[in-house]
């Protein structure tokens, strides 16, 4: 498959020689850029008065970077070596989390920073699958990540739920798995405002 080049492999055992040249070879390859799309309405964003802090998202290792993960077993992180995100996945998560509250409504404020201001709420990610997992002629992109929601005057856990999506494709086509991962997180933004605004 063509993806399989540079490569992080979490485990003890030593990297094998064509494995660390490949991916030495690659390393200051140019790679094209991509973003995915924030959750839009179809009306007027709902109202609201409570001012939301998004936080930056947390994430193990292997997902805090900008390059697209695939996973080929539960143990081993791999990425596309002709696309990255165009910010590292925590970054570009908070990035749509922030547009999507922003376009569909239900605060009066959301933003990543309280910039002086003593915010109502806050929402709090784990970012727990953002890749790409071969699965025999097809592949699966899987997202997942626990929200949860605290009320600032007394820090208290408003809510925590886990969300997540599994889409499969027949392609390991850099754009096909693109547009597979925007249209997941479509209805994983919309899932998560209407669940942040109750």
């Amino acid at each position: 498959m063509r993806w399989i080049a540079t490569a992080l492999v979490i485990a003890l055992s030593p990297l094998s020689g064509c494995g660390a040249i490949s991916s030495l070879s690659k390393a200051g390859a140019e790679l094209d850029a991509y973003t995915l799309t924030p959750a839009r309405s179809t009306g007027a964003p709902a109202g609201g008065s409570a001012h939301l802090i998004v936080e930056l998202p947390s994430t193990a290792g292997a997902l805090a970077t900008d390059r697209i993960l695939i996973k080929p077993v539960p143990y081993q992180a791999q990425y596309l070596p002709d696309g990255r995100w165009s910010e590292p996945a925590p970054a570009l998560l908070q990035t749509l989390l922030v547009a999507s509250f922003q376009n569909l409504g239900g605060f009066g404020l959301v933003g990543r920073t309280a910039n002086g201001l003593k915010p109502d709420y806050t929402l709090m990610t784990e970012l727990q699958d953002f890749q790409v997992e071969p699965a025999g002629p097809e592949f699966v992109i899987r997202i997942s990540m626990m929200m949860t929601l605290i009320r600032e005057s007394d820090r208290r856990i408003v809510g925590s739920r886990r969300f997540s999506s599994a889409t499969t494709v027949g392609s390991d086509d850099t754009r096909t798995l693109v547009a597979a991962f925007d249209s997941a997180m479509q209805g994983l933004l919309q899932d998560i405002v209407l669940w942040t605004a109750r």
